[in-house]
Parts: structure tokens; C-alpha cells; sequence
């Protein structure tokens, strides 16, 4: 049985062997155009991999995914961001704790302490929220992203309002990407494969007779919702450090809507339905965008996902990468 149980561990090993080759090939081959595309899906699928733990696997269905990834974004920014600028940014209302003017903190624990925000964040709205069920629940976790891209606009002292923050600099990169990318898969599949993944499943299937089991779902259900969100913040960090500038409105509906896009198309409560997903629909969208532009129809990529939504869900609703009666692939 031994044996059996490294086999997993063994495969993860090679996977990450392989990636690695991977990028290098690609961060030396592709031209910045293609390799721009790749850091794209990489950061969205790291954000559907996260988003996955809590909807695919728990049984969620969690809208607020982009306030995570706005947590994320702001606090890695704040305390990455170059201390000359702070001045000329007036951010009088920053906190010491964020960096201060005196001194900036290196990319990795940036990145690492905007994801632990974001889920003390999860932590603290979850425990009144996951109470709730079904719409429920998505209306409060929505209301949740309405409420940080709001503080976002208004605390002008620390965010600079709905005019963002612009020259973040530029630490994010393909080997950063997917190295996040990977520990968040691995992660995910490790909290799956133990009994605490094995709890989540039985709560996704029946709550009740879950509850009749001994097992209390709001532990399983905040576990889930802090990791996701810790994954989701470091996306966002990601996310700021790859564009080089943020603003409010980029953490909106919109966001929300192509993350839980990807993860359906691709398949939720799947290993590597969300990266296909992901990566599919940044394709699909840098591929149709001369034909958008070619055509001035504006928002035909948003019709396009909204109509390969819709016939996910009437044809194959458990994804491309789902199987019929089973999540577990």
C-alpha cells in the first residue's frame, strides 16, 4: 500500500519536471506576445484552480471571488511599491504595516501576505455567510465584491480611488506564474485526497446526511473558502505585478463572471478542468480579438462565452474535462 500512495506524490514530481522544461522552452522560444498570453492563462487558471475548492469540491457557489483578488492585488502592490513613488502617489492614509514610507518588501512575501488577507478576509465574511445556501449565498459572497471594489474607490489615501495605481512594478513573470500555478494544484490535491477533502465531498453530496455523519460543514466550508482565497489573493498579486496597474472596476461582475465561466466549461470538481478552462477561454479570446476588432463588435467575445456557457450546461454540464457521475478525475 506504500507503494500505491507514493505513486501520486512520484507523478506530481515528474509534472513539475516537465513544467519546468516547459517554461524554460517557452520563456526562450515564444516571442513576449505568446509568452504574455501563457502568463494570462497561468494567473486565471490559478484563480479557477482556487475558486474550484470551494464550488467544485465543496459544493458552493461562491460570486465573490474578485474581491479576493482585489485584497491580493492592492496589498501586494502597497507593499511592493517603490519608495519614490510613494510620495509622488500621496498615499497618506498607508498604513506601517504596509510598507510605510520608509521601506518596500521583497515580490515572494508581498505576494504571500496579500494572500493571507485575503483569507482572513474569507475567514471573517465567512463565517456569517457560508451559513446561508444556494442563491443565498451567491448574492451575499456578490455583495461581498460589491463592498471591497466600493472601499477600493473610496479610501483615496491608500488606494487613490477609482484613478488606481499605476507603475507597479513589474515582478511578475512565466516562472513566477507557474510556479504558483503548480503549488496551488498540488495543494488542492492534497487537501482533496485527505479526510478533509473526503469531508467536503460528502457535504457537497448531502449536507444533512453529512451532519448525520459527525461532520460539521461550516469547518470544512471555511477551510475551503480561506484556502481558495488565499490562492485567489496571490492570483491577484500576480495579476497587479504582470499589468503594471489596477484599478477598482477591474475587480467587478465581470471578473467574476469569467472565472466561474472557466471553471464550468472546464469542469468543475475536476483536477484539470479549471486550467483547460482557463487556458481555453484566454485562447478563444486572444484569438478572436482581430475579428472583434475587425468587425467593431464590441463585447461579441463576452456573447461568445455567455453562449459556449449555455451550451456547456444543457450538453455537458459536468465540463469538457467532467465525467458523467463523477468529479473526482
Amino acid at each position: 500500500m506504500r507503494k500505491i500512495n507514493k505513486f501520486p506524490e512520484l507523478w506530481f514530481l515528474v509534472g513539475g519536471l516537465i513544467l519546468l522544461v516547459g517554461v524554460f522552452l517557452a520563456d526562450h522560444l515564444l516571442n513576449r506576445y505568446l509568452v504574455h498570453i501563457l502568463i494570462l492563462m497561468g494567473i486565471y487558471s490559478i484563480t479557477t484552480v482556487s475558486l474550484n475548492l470551494t464550488n467544485g469540491y465543496t459544493g458552493l457557489f461562491s460570486l465573490g471571488h474578485a474581491a479576493f483578488m482585489a485584497i491580493g492585488a492592492y496589498t501586494s502592490t502597497l507593499l511592493a511599491f517603490p519608495i519614490a513613488l510613494r510620495e509622488a502617489y500621496e498615499l497618506p492614509l498607508l498604513p506601517s504595516f504596509l510598507g510605510g514610507p520608509e521601506y518596500s518588501w521583497p515580490f515572494f512575501p508581498a505576494l504571500v501576505a496579500g494572500g493571507l488577507l485575503a483569507s482572513i478576509a474569507a475567514l471573517l465574511i465567512g463565517a456569517p455567510v457560508l451559513r446561508l445556501r444556494g442563491h443565498y449565498l451567491s448574492v451575499a459572497s456578490l455583495g461581498f465584491m460589491v463592498i471591497v471594489t466600493t472601499f477600493a474607490k473610496t479610501l483615496r489615501g491608500i488606494t487613490r480611488g477609482s484613478m488606481g495605481i499605476n507603475a507597479i512594478p513589474s515582478y511578475t513573470n512565466i516562472y513566477w506564474t507557474y510556479l504558483w500555478l503548480f503549488i496551488s494544484v498540488y495543494v488542492v490535491w492534497r487537501i482533496v485526497n485527505s479526510r478533509f477533502g473526503r469531508a467536503m465531498l460528502a457535504i457537497r453530496e448531502d449536507e444533512t446526511a453529512a451532519q448525520a455523519l459527525g461532520i460539521y460543514p461550516m469547518k470544512y466550508k471555511l477551510l475551503s473558502f480561506a484556502v481558495g482565497a488565499f490562492f485567489a489573493g496571490v492570483a491577484g498579486g500576480l495579476y497587479a505585478h504582470f499589468t503594471k496597474a489596477i484599478r477598482p472596476f477591474e475587480f467587478s461582475f465581470f471578473l467574476t463572471f469569467q472565472i466561474v465561466t472557466m471553471l464550468i466549461i472546464g469542469g468543475m470538481g475536476t483536477t484539470s478542468g479549471p486550467i483547460v478552462g482557463a487556458a481555453s477561454l484566454i485562447a478563444l479570446r486572444y484569438a478572436l480579438k482581430p475579428v472583434e476588432e475587425g468587425l467593431q463588435i464590441y463585447g461579441l467575445i463576452e456573447l461568445i462565452y455567455a453562449t459556449l456557457l449555455i451550451v456547456i450546461m444543457l450538453w455537458k454540464p459536468e465540463g469538457i474535462m467532467g465525467k458523467r457521475h463523477s468529479r473526482m478525475s
